[in-house]
């Protein structure tokens, strides 16, 4: 009686055991924040760098520091007519580039769904050797079909269109290997059950395939989303309108065209203004989707 009296008496105020830090975690953690900072840092000095005057920053290149240009330039970039017309602004360059990254991935992961249904799931002859011609053409960049692309979007009318921005593009051979990949993970059970209950070729993909592949289809969008949204040398060759420019090409632009000061200056304040304004849907999407982009990449090799 007396042991479990001193035992509890002393229990409530016994020691709690400490928690030691292993050097290891130390040296993980400051190779992150150190990643970090190496990544935040030039779009830190870009941001610092938009408030200072056009003349300043042609003069010491890229400063550190604030001034009172920032709201100026960042309204320049959005709301003020520039290109050599004066006929487009920040806001319509923005809609463009949100045109041509929605139009590139829901196109590519639309017509890389039906092609990787159709490989896995339709008894096809040649399925096999029609996937690899399709994942073969994974060796051919875009600078190499860039002049047969171009030819047709130009004896077709459609250059300085969205369907030529978008449409030439849209054929995905990784999309069409990552939902090959995840379709053939899924139980021939689950296609066994949907044939006994009726359910058609069209109704099985919509119905069944596209509510499973929630989290590769947002995998797959991230990807392709940010690819249509950094295209240049695309939008380039087919856009001569300056209407139709996107964030990507009209940075370049309003660097080559000088300012209205008189002074011959390029406008680099409101470029680098706008520069940032073109990170910013990306990066968006990448933190919203991140999740949905994590499962769906590690659930394909299920």
């Amino acid at each position: 009686m007396a042991d479990m009296t001193h035992t509890g008496a002393l229990s409530p105020t016994a020691p709690r055991p400490r928690k030691h830090i292993k050097l290891r975690h130390i040296v993980d953690h400051a190779v992150l924040i150190a990643g970090a900072l190496f990544m935040v840092f030039p779009v830190a000095l870009v941001l610092m760098t938009t408030s200072f005057e056009d003349v300043d920053i042609v003069k010491n290149g890229l400063q550190v520091g604030l001034e009172g240009k920032m709201l100026e330039n960042f309204e320049a970039a959005m709301f003020e007519a520039s290109g050599f017309s004066k006929s487009i602004t920040g806001t319509k360059m923005l809609i463009n580039s949100l045109i041509l990254g929605f139009g590139f991935a829901i196109g590519k992961i639309a017509i890389s769904m039906m092609a990787a249904y159709a490989i896995v799931y339709f008894r096809l002859r040649f399925a096999t050797f029609a996937f690899w011609i399709i994942f073969t053409t994974l060796l051919l960049p875009l600078e190499v079909r860039i002049l047969p692309s171009y030819e047709a979007i130009q004896s077709l009318g459609l250059a300085n269109t969205y369907t030529g921005l978008i449409v030439p593009l849209i054929a995905s051979a990784t999309g069409t290997f990552f939902f090959r990949q995840f379709f053939r993970s899924i139980p021939e059970e689950l296609v066994e059950a949907a044939r006994i209950d009726g359910a058609g070729p069209v109704k099985f993909f919509i119905d069944i395939l596209v509510p499973l592949s929630k989290t590769m289809i947002a995998a797959i969008f991230i990807i392709m989303f940010v690819y249509g949204w950094n295209q240049y040398l695309w939008p380039t060759l087919i856009t001569t309108d300056e209407s139709m420019f996107t964030l990507v090409r009209g940075i370049k632009q309003i660097v080559q065209v000088l300012g209205q000061t008189g002074a011959m200056i390029p406008e680099y304040g409101k470029a680098l203004a706008l520069s940032l304004i073109a990170m910013i849907p990306p990066v968006a999407i990448v933190i919203f989707f991140q999740s949905w982009f994590v499962k769906g990449l590690t659930e394909s090799d299920k």
